[in-house]
């Protein structure tokens, strides 16, 4: 039996706080997520450049967030939801696997929230198995519409034959996102792991969902580093892919 262990963590651009209090975190990032192990790693809110941040912090990485955190011998992908004022950010997912190809779709609802999911498809243990790395927005009407686009993308791209995970921070509070998922087979844990905020977690808002694969484990980080790095907590899950 073949495992594959995947981690998915909204690293809020690798900086927290606020005004002066305001520090950077993608160093302490870079070992947290090479101490997670995890074969693949979904990061949302993840830097491509910020050339205010970059003058503000010394210490900033000249390489792009996702290549600064990905471990020895990970391969990087990234590509950018939101263009702002001052660079860019979006999604990445860092593979311990050979990457066979990639690909992004726009999902922006409206014009105050840049949202987008990247495609990944991963040759692991040499099976092909296609994981999505999502980040929806804020209003419930347009995290429905975005999980409908999501689902118009699964029928349309991925076999339904074909081990897939889609992981990611949803947004969501309740469980509209849950049975939306589950329509298309996805099913996350069903022991609920409070990663929002990560001071004092209250809710799940950081899922991984699967298709065609066996649910192992899942699992929240303790400890008072992983409350200053972020304001969500890294979710770790473990599945069994079946032999080729």
């Amino acid at each position: 039996m073949n495992i594959i262990r995947v981690a998915t963590y909204n690293i809020h651009k690798g900086v927290q706080g606020i005004g002066p209090a305001r520090r950077l975190e993608i160093h302490n990032l870079g070992l947290a997520v090479e101490s997670l192990d995890a074969d693949v790693v979904c990061l949302q809110e993840v830097r491509e450049s910020n050339r205010l941040e970059a003058k503000r912090f010394a210490l900033w990485p000249e390489l792009a967030q996702a290549d600064f955190l990905a471990p020895q011998g990970y391969e990087a992908v990234y590509r950018t939801n939101a263009i702002t004022r001052h660079g860019e950010h979006g999604n990445a997912l860092l593979s311990r696997w050979p990457v066979l190809s990639h690909q992004h779709e726009d999902m922006s609802d409206h014009r105050l929230e840049q949202r987008g999911f990247l495609h990944v498809m991963l040759n692991v243990h040499e099976k092909m198995v296609h994981v999505l790395v999502v980040h929806l927005g804020l209003i419930k009407a347009s995290r429905v519409r975005q999980v409908a686009q999501l689902k118009r993308f699964i029928e349309r791209e991925i076999p339904e034959s074909a081990p897939l995970l889609v992981a990611g921070d949803f947004n969501d509070w309740g469980k509209t996102v849950q049975l939306a998922m589950a329509q298309e087979g996805l099913h996350a844990w069903n022991a609920r792991q409070p990663t929002f905020p990560s001071r004092l977690p209250l809710t799940q808002l950081d899922y991984v969902f699967a298709r065609n694969l066996t649910p192992m484990g899942l699992m929240v980080p303790k400890g008072r580093i992983w409350t200053r790095m972020s304001d969500h907590l890294p979710l770790i899950a473990e599945f069994a892919l079946a032999a080729s």
